[in-house]
């Protein structure tokens, strides 16, 4: 992973066989992010997965094992106690065209990996919504 920030933004390139959720979080740790949005994200996986919240401790969550492109990453990135809290979701395409979207949960680069990050000090936090068991964004 490389990465470069100007004026609250950071550009990361991701290289072969680097996780996405791993890498983002170094990211966020060599520039010292607080609080960030994901503006864009592109590039190719060689794995991914998927989910979908249907209820409290099931995000139906599917594994992908062939290559698709990243056609969008979107989210947003705070701290959360000695880590970061990643909310991320994701559409992928397949090499006939079709897409799939969702709940980004995992991915490693295939080739390339293109994210782009807007720096923020708005403090926010997720915590677990006790009735959907959802981590919850609030907003002090």
């Amino acid at each position: 992973m490389k990465s470069k920030e100007k004026n609250n933004i950071i550009f990361i390139r991701l290289f072969p066989d680097e996780d996405v959720k791993e890498q983002l979080k170094k990211a966020c740790e060599n520039h010292k992010v607080k609080t960030a949005v994901v503006i864009s994200g592109i590039g190719q996986l060689k794995s991914a997965q998927l989910g979908y919240f249907i209820e409290k401790g099931n995000y139906a969550p599917q594994i992908f094992t062939n290559t698709l492109e990243l056609l969008s990453l979107t989210g947003n990135i705070c701290t959360h106690e000695s880590d970061y809290a990643l909310h991320l979701h994701a559409i992928l395409g397949d090499k006939e065209k079709s897409t799939i979207g969702g709940h980004f949960i995992s991915g490693k680069i295939s080739i390339t990996g293109e994210i782009v990050l807007l720096k923020s000090d708005i403090n926010i936090k997720r915590k677990i919504d006790d009735n959907t068991g959802l981590m919850t964004l609030m907003l002090d």
